[in-house]
């Protein structure tokens, strides 16, 4: 069995198995793993990249990681009837009631 033949396999147990391992599909499973595997070949391949204390030149120092961003805090939640704004800063009593809706024209 080829190289390109065992990929094809492997790709088809994936695909079966991705969908729940039905049966009588199997020729349906091979053909998406033929055209993957296909794919696959033609698709140019990118040399993996390289990290950058190995790229750093001799003698200069690797540079510093960046810094992850902190969460911001949650604002508090106030229960309703309770002194206090929701989050948001907009009171619910402060809106004004929709308008009633315009009988139909006959």
């Amino acid at each position: 069995m080829s190289t390109d033949d065992k990929r094809i396999r492997e790709f088809a147990y994936q695909i079966w198995e991705s969908e729940g391992r039905p049966d009588g599909q199997e020729h349906r499973h091979w053909e998406m793993a033929r055209k993957l595997a296909e794919a696959e070949a033609l698709a140019p391949s990118k040399p993996p990249r390289a990290t950058r204390a190995a790229s750093a030149k001799p003698g200069k120092p690797a540079a510093k990681p960046k810094a992850v961003a902190k969460p911001a805090a949650a604002a508090p939640v106030v229960p309703p009837g309770e002194k206090g704004l929701p989050p948001g800063g907009k009171s619910s009593a402060a809106k004004k009631p929709r308008a009633p809706r315009k009988p139909a024209a006959s």
